[in-house]
């Protein structure tokens, strides 16, 4: 600062405040408000109205209500996990208990309407609402809603997800058996749905197919762990790799090598956004079509890699949440033409009857930021080939553009059914690629296996994962000329000279920065941890012991973790960045050594367990289950005579506490539910997390009327629907966190003491998924960012910092190049000098619109790491 400026500052710091000075001052802090600490963002943007103005993707005489949906807030979403045995009873206990009492009820003078199903999801399991994050949260009629959201959603029954974000999962069309790779799954809301579709029968244990959620972001990774680890799969892998280079797997199929083609990929890539301007109000003030410019190139070369790992006869969706062509049609289009016919546009029109949608654009310009336009490559200057690219541009030929059918990609507009704005198209595989068709053979360095897995001396793959044979890897004749399709460095390099944006992707080493994870050690056949298991819970012959996995190569295990068969295959043969896969199914007691069993079974893992234990079940009344939630250590005395007769001549130690419906009895709970408990000497106790003790209470009856810091009081209602009794129950903290009963995690007369700690020895004080709040290093920063945490049931759902009317709505959760102190963990989506800004990193929620469910940056291996009781509350 030079000595005229210090001078002048100086004088104005000296110089008496008048009385309009004073106003002044006053009138800024006024606009700005104390509340939010910022000023109103005005909804406004002439060169956003202009260019889609001029690119018509609104029909004649929409414009008005086009652009008033989009100056309007978002109508909340909410969806029930359609896989879980419980979703009819949620969706019962909503639509008879809490929707009824929201009818007539105004809320500041809004009138709050009924939540209506959305027409187009199936089994109404989606519904949405007028009532907005903030008055959900911070109205007192709507406390007992709000809990409850909050409650099923850390229990993995309700996730609370944007309306469009539903849609390209079920334009999957997954089944069982499909092998599905999510490229840019962050922060995870469709990887669950793609996890749900594939457990659609809850009677197998171990579904055939397996979901690979990557992301580009490390940080982020631990969102997708957060998501997965709710709902209790051994089929999820979460990796961490650069989307447009992701590696290829591979797999041991009869004891030869073979690449894994994937049955389902799902391309949401990184975008500008301006589809969620509706909750990501930031994008009215920073939007320019400079963002879009920047991204194309990256969005081209996440899908073409996309496609090149597509199995023939596979289907792949991309979708963005922005309304631009030159991230949508551009893409589609360019992809297409260099496919030269092994892809083609699917004709998805009559998937999803009742969902309103426009036809892709087949017509488009490119507008540079400042408002210059090109209608074809021809009229781009020389100085800007750079920044402009010829794959922005729709086809010359006419044959060619009608040929490509772009009116099947579906168009989703704000003011149609009042949602964001959203972009899908549905490709299908016919054949490989033009630049894998001549397949040179796989690199001399074969894939070895993990130094740090031990193998069967007899069967090399390790007892049953022999058996992937039955994976359903392409053979010779669909894949092309060579016996494997495994393209080469030097090819990749030589095609990607000739078109470095539209030819097959470079490949790129990626940085080591950030990645620090255990490894996945397999329990070998003849460990002796193993028998003594089997035995005190008489475990299955068919029990896929080969499949137990724990997480250090030192010391005592602590936990144990099971995947599936085809899961265990692609550890085994692949070692690249896996953040996390497996689910925790038991856990090392610190009396363990005095019992016949050093291990008890974990509620995360029970359901994936409890098919195979033929010992030490408990069979308990609706009552029993009652008590047991609601009290810490009941005797033996106050549950019923037929559960205390089952479990008397037990031992002591880890039981599974199995609730079976009775059909004649319509009035109560009509689901199944397994728990994990303990017998101890005179008492019984349940291992349930918090929440999940708390949604089998609701689904019984007995409403939770509000949390105390030492207990919980609860209502039992009575199953007639009469009213309630009052009849109050506390559940003693007695040295508990939670307040739970089973909810300690140490020194309270717990089997397990403070064993556990964290699943990965991170030093998580609390261990917690989820349990960041803000300024944690968690990608988003989001104070409403942790689905627990701050009464959120989304977990910051589309990157709300913390409903605050802060002028981005989400101080990382913004779209391009907001400058914002985090930039969504990674880069915001545009606006930062690179062309392909930060894949997964982008502010509106990773080129989705469903915005960050949780946060969980927690850097160990095992979703977050919970304490000894299982992902008991925080």
């Amino acid at each position: 600062m030079g000595r005229r400026a210090r001078g002048w500052r100086l004088q104005q710091q000296q110089r008496p405040e008048g009385p309009e000075d004073a106003a002044q001052r006053g009138g800024k802090r006024s606009a700005a408000g104390w509340e939010g600490g910022y000023p109103e963002i005005v909804k406004e943007n002439k060169l956003f109205e202009r260019y889609y103005q001029e690119l018509k993707i609104v029909p004649d005489g929409e414009w008005e209500q086009f652009m008033g949906a989009l100056r309007e807030p978002l109508p909340a979403t909410l969806r029930i996990t359609g896989y879980k045995s419980h979703a009819k009873e949620i969706l019962h206990c909503l639509k008879n208990k809490y929707f009824k009492e929201l009818e007539n009820l105004e809320v500041d003078g809004q009138k709050v309407e009924v939540p209506q199903p959305l027409s187009w999801y199936p089994e109404e399991l989606a519904w949405h609402t007028n009532l907005s994050r903030k008055i959900l949260r911070k109205s007192p009629q709507l406390e007992k809603f709000h809990q409850f959201l909050v409650s099923e959603t850390e229990s993995g029954n309700i996730s609370r997800q944007e309306a469009v974000s539903m849609i390209p999962p079920l334009l999957l069309n997954v089944q069982p058996h499909h092998k599905i790779l999510d490229m840019c799954a962050a922060p995870g809301s469709k990887t669950a749905q793609l996890i749900e579709m594939l457990h659609t029968d809850m009677n197998i244990p171990f579904p055939e197919g397996f979901v690979i959620a990557n992301d580009v972001d490390n940080k982020r990774c631990y969102l997708l762990v957060h998501q997965a680890k709710r709902l209790s799969s051994p089929c999820i892998m979460v990796v961490n790799h650069d989307a447009s280079s992701i590696p290829r797997l591979q797999l041991d199929v009869g004891g030869r090598k073979e690449v894994l083609f994937y049955d389902r990929i799902l391309c949401d890539v990184p975008c500008s956004g301006d589809g969620t301007m509706r909750k990501n109000i930031d994008v009215w003030k920073k939007w320019t079509t400079l963002n879009s410019l920047q991204l194309h190139g990256l969005q081209l070369r996440i899908a073409t890699r996309g496609a090149e790992q597509l199995a023939e006869g596979g289907r792949m969706v991309y979708s963005t949440c922005s309304l631009n062509p030159i991230e949508d049609e551009a893409v589609i289009a360019s992809l297409l033409e260099k496919s030269e016919g092994a892809l083609e546009l699917a004709d998805v029109s009559s998937e999803l009857p009742g969902l309103k949608w426009m036809p892709g654009l087949s017509h488009w310009k490119v507008m540079t930021k400042d408002g210059q336009w090109f209608a074809d490559w021809d009229e781009v200057p020389h100085n800007r080939h750079t920044q402009i690219r010829p794959t922005m541009f729709p086809p010359e030929d006419p044959e060619k553009l009608q040929a490509l059918n772009l009116q099947r990609c579906l168009r989703i507009l704000p003011h149609h059914q009042n949602t964001g704005g959203f972009f899908v198209a549905v490709l299908v595989k016919n054949s490989p690629m033009p630049w894998n068709k001549r397949q040179p053979k796989l690199p001399g360095r074969s894939a070895e296996t993990r130094e740090t897995v031990p193998s069967s001396p007899t069967d090399p793959t390790g007892g049953k994962a022999a058996d992937s044979s039955q994976l359903e890897c392409k053979p010779l004749s669909e894949v092309g000329d060579a016996e494997l399709v495994q393209r080469a460095d030097d090819a990749e390099n030589d095609a990607n000279k000739r078109d470095g944006v539209c030819g097959p992707p470079p490949t790129k080493k990626m940085k080591l920065f950030g990645f620090k994870e255990d490894p996945f050690v397999f329990i070998p056949e003849d460990d002796p941890l193993f028998p003594p298991i089997q035995k005190f819970y008489a475990l299955d012959s068919s029990f896929p012991r080969t499949n137990l996995l724990a997480r250090t190569t030192e010391g005592r295990k602590r936990q144990l973790y099971m995947v599936s068969r085809e899961l265990r295959n692609l550890l085994l043969n692949n070692s690249e960045r896996v953040i996390n896969t497996g689910i925790k199914v038991l856990c090392r007691n610190n009396s363990g050594e005095e019992l016949a069993c050093a291990f008890r079974l974990a509620q995360e893992g029970i359901y994936t367990l409890y098919p195979f234990i033929k010992s030490r079940i408990v069979t308990v009344s609706m009552e029993d289950v009652i008590t047991l939630l609601t009290q810490e250590n009941p005797f033996f005395r106050k549950l019923s005579s037929e559960a205390y007769n089952q479990a008397k001549d037990m031992a002591k130690g880890s039981i599974v506490l199995k609730y079976e419906p009775d059909a004649g009895k319509p009035g109560t709970l009509q689901c199944p539910i397994v728990m994990c408990g303990w017998r101890g000497k005179a008492s019984f106790r349940t291992f349930v997390p918090k929440n999940e003790r708390l949604h089998y209470l609701r689904m019984m009856g007995v409403e939770v009327l509000g949390e105390k810091k030492k207990g919980v009081s609860l209502t039992k209602e009575s199953a007639a629907g009469s009213g309630p009794a009052e009849t109050e129950m506390q559940a003693e903290e007695a040295g508990s966190p939670d307040g739970a009963a089973g909810g300690d995690a140490a020194g309270n007369g717990s089997p397990d003491g403070a064993e556990g700690n964290d699943a990965a020895g991170n030093g998580s004080p609390d261990g917690a998924a989820g349990g960041d709040t803000a300024g944690n290093d968690s990608p988003d920063r989001a104070e409403g960012g942790d689905a627990a945490g701050n009464g959120s049931p989304d977990g910051a759902e589309g990157g709300d910092a913390a409903g605050n009317d802060s002028p981005d709505g989400a101080e990382g959760g913004d779209a391009p190049g907001n400058g914002s102190p985090d930039g969504a963990a990674g880069g915001d989506a545009a606006g930062n000098g690179s062309p392909d800004g930060a894949e997964g990193g982008d502010a509106a929620g990773n080129g989705s619109p469903d915005g960050a469910a949780a946060v969980d940056s927690s850097p160990d291996g095992a979703a977050g790491g919970d304490t000894a009781e299982d992902s008991l509350p925080r």
